[in-house]
């Protein structure tokens, strides 16, 4: 966050999902962004991600993903185009792998790749969020027509069941003026990881390409795979994910109780099933988000087969109980 951006003064209240008021914005300092440019910008990332990219219009944003020669991922992205250039909008732990893979092979291709530092990224979210951003905005962008540019400010519509707004801006005092003027809470980055688990998006920061290949994070449900679109890296093994029937394993939302105010990332790791008698270990998390209260909302990697009356447990933390909640999608959607 730049010293401007910190004039916004944010609030360190941690609401659970019931909580949320009916407008309110979110500083999303954890994110960054990748940005190519060049004659052959578009031609070179089309082999790189899961997305296709060539059908990505200046009023749309995609879902994709960019993966390893073994199609485990270095990163989920957000993708659109920004002044004549495009932008994967990512957590910046995530950055580094990717971009140090885009450039390998990007020296054979008239592109620039670089991680851009001139943004900043906001969202504006809740039920009166679009009524609140029509007095900044000509227009308000939907499902339909998702990009919207506006001077230094870009606003971008985020599909789901909870309203919400991407706002990214080189400009910080168009922010200001939009959020710093107003009465409504600006919160910190992490309640933006609660929406996403609630919207079963992978908020996926993991800085090493070791563990997921992209249908285990759901990315075939959400349209962040194309399956027609010809090859890209890792595109053999995200193939015979889908159409072998190989992978056992999604992306899943879990809400529960925490009390424990020493728990820490590591009491977070790792969610077990109960068998019987006794508990065995169900997958790993990779996103949590604990409210003040203690409502705590796990996104966890667990058997694509799991049964929705599961009891489960965090191991770190053997008193808490968890269960799964429903995903807004269905995990047998074909990508396209």
């Amino acid at each position: 966050m730049t010293e401007q951006d910190k004039t916004i003064e944010l609030s360190p209240v941690k609401p659970n999902f019931k909580q949320l008021p009916s407008v309110f914005a979110i500083a999303l300092e954890q994110f960054g962004a990748i940005e190519l440019v060049g004659e052959e910008q578009s031609k070179y990332l089309q082999g790189q991600v899961t997305c296709d990219v060539l059908k990505l219009t200046d009023e749309q944003v995609v879902t994709g993903a960019h993966c390893n020669a073994k199609g485990k991922l270095f990163s989920v992205f957000r993708l659109l185009n920004r002044n004549n250039s495009h932008l994967l909008i990512q957590p910046k732990v995530t950055i580094a792998n990717s971009l140090a893979e885009l450039k390998k092979f990007g020296v054979f291709a008239k592109v620039d790749i670089e991680q851009t530092e001139q943004f900043s990224f906001w969202a504006i979210a809740g039920q009166d969020s679009e009524q609140f951003l029509s007095q900044h905005f000509d227009q308000i962008p939907n499902s339909l027509s998702p990009v919207v540019q506006q001077g230094p400010l870009t606003l971008i519509y985020i599909a789901g069941n909870v309203k919400r707004y991407l706002l990214i801006s080189d400009n910080n005092d168009a922010v200001a003026a939009i959020i710093g003027q107003n009465a409504m809470p600006i919160y910190q980055h992490q309640v933006w990881d609660l929406l996403e688990i609630i919207e079963g998006f992978a908020n996926f920061q993991q800085p090493t390409a070791d563990d997921y290949v992209p249908q285990m994070l759901n990315l075939q449900a959400i349209d962040g795979i194309s399956f027609t679109k010809g090859c890209y890296l890792g595109q053999e093994t995200v193939a015979r994910m889908q159409y072998l029937g190989r992978n056992k394993r999604a992306l899943f939302s879990l809400v529960g109780q925490v009390e424990s105010n020493e728990a820490n990332d590591e009491s977070f790791a790792t969610v077990e099933q109960q068998l019987g008698e006794n508990w065995r270990r169900a997958g790993d998390v990779i996103s949590y988000y604990r409210a003040d209260d203690g409502t705590t909302y796990l996104q966890a990697v667990l058997a694509s087969d799991i049964a929705n009356d599961t009891k489960l447990r965090l191991k770190h933390l053997p008193e808490s109980e968890f269960t799964l909640e429903p995903l807004p999608y269905s995990l047998d959607q074909d990508g396209k």
